[in-house]
């Protein structure tokens, strides 16, 4: 057991070699007075070089990272890297059993409890793991997430653009070996109690890819994502070898972007049936309607016709027809001002 954790592993982070074991998370209930939940992790170590700490599941209905994930566990040779690198595929593993965004065992959604709680719920118990101690021994942190069942993203490589100018060009720099379609400089409605922030407060190189979504497992995503997580290991210098381009995957250039600001979430004004009149990735410009809210139960009223807050492109999208008042329907991404970010 870790010293200030609730949480016991057969892990050594030190030994050399591959590692699969997990996490035993104490959780009594009527159903087992002494019993855990048992999330797996895996470990890799070879020699002297950075550690990567590798999460997927915070939410549970974000498939793509714990697939993409899982894939490198069973594929990943030690002697191939230098370095450590933490994998923990379904961090939220209640969730992912269950398909659901938050945890079904105390209903918190666990990228909103960061840096959590040893005396907390399962939840936030697990995030105290993380950041107590994973934190002190990781040198770059990758959270995988997608959109879930409620939203779908042009799958995306992300950073924050952190006050420090030269690790931003560094992170920068990963963003773009990383290789999604898009990179983007990204913006939260709501930053608190997300795992990158924790990272970030202590100067830890961090990244929160978005990566599809729609409640579904789409082929191209997880292959450029797992060809993506190779990229990171090699800029890194952790495994020999080139970056593999999007151009030479036989895709596009990376689009350089950004969300600019909070105005660039575009929320549905009422309930109804949301119909969009554009696709992901296409272009908008300021004013343009990208959708309307009908009203199934008038058809005397006419739908709310929904314009763009500003010109750019459709990065994400609600999947679902139905939506409620307050619903996050579209984000609005612009291409990248370099200079605005202080970035080559």
């Amino acid at each position: 057991m870790a010293e200030g954790s609730r949480i016991r592993t057969t892990i050594d982070y030190e030994q050399e070699g591959k590692q699969i074991s997990f996490l035993a998370v104490p959780n009594s209930t009527n159903d087992s007075a002494y019993g855990t939940v048992t999330i797996p992790i895996a470990l890799f170590k070879n020699g002297v070089g950075p550690t990567m700490l590798l999460s997927g599941g915070v939410h549970g209905d974000e498939y793509e990272g714990p697939v993409a994930l899982m894939n490198l566990v069973r594929e990943l040779k030690p002697e191939l890297i230098q370095g450590r690198i933490i994998v923990i595929p379904c961090l939220n593993l209640p969730a992912v059993l269950a398909g659901e965004r938050c945890s079904p065992i105390d209903g918190l959604n666990m990228n909103r409890v960061f840096p959590g709680d040893r005396e907390g719920t399962i939840t936030p118990m697990i995030a105290h793991y993380v950041c107590q101690v994973l934190l002190p021994m990781t040198d770059v942190q990758v959270d995988l997430h997608s959109g879930g069942k409620t939203l779908e993203y042009v799958p995306s490589m992300n950073m924050w653009a952190c006050p420090d100018l030269q690790r931003r060009q560094k992170t920068f720099d990963a963003v773009k070996a990383f290789g999604a379609p898009v990179s983007l400089i990204d913006k939260f409605l709501d930053s608190t109690g997300i795992l990158n922030t924790v990272f970030e407060q202590h100067g830890i190189m961090n990244f929160g890819p978005e990566l599809g979504g729609a409640g579904r497992v789409d082929t191209d995503t997880v292959k450029l994502t797992n060809i993506g997580i190779l990229n990171l290991l090699r800029h890194f210098g952790m495994m020999e070898g080139s970056v593999v381009t999007p151009e030479q995957q036989g895709r596009a250039p990376t689009r350089l972007a950004e969300v600019p600001d909070l105005d660039s979430y575009v929320m549905s004004p009422d309930a109804g049936l949301y119909e969009p009149f554009i696709n992901l990735g296409d272009d908008v410009e300021k004013g343009m309607a990208i959708g309307r809210v009908h009203y199934p139960d008038n058809l005397q009223r006419a739908p709310w016709v929904i314009q763009a807050p500003h010109s750019g492109f459709l990065l994400c999208k609600r999947p679902p027809g139905r939506v409620q008042r307050g619903d996050n329907i579209a984000i609005i991404g612009q291409n990248l001002d370099l200079a605005k970010h202080g970035l080559r």
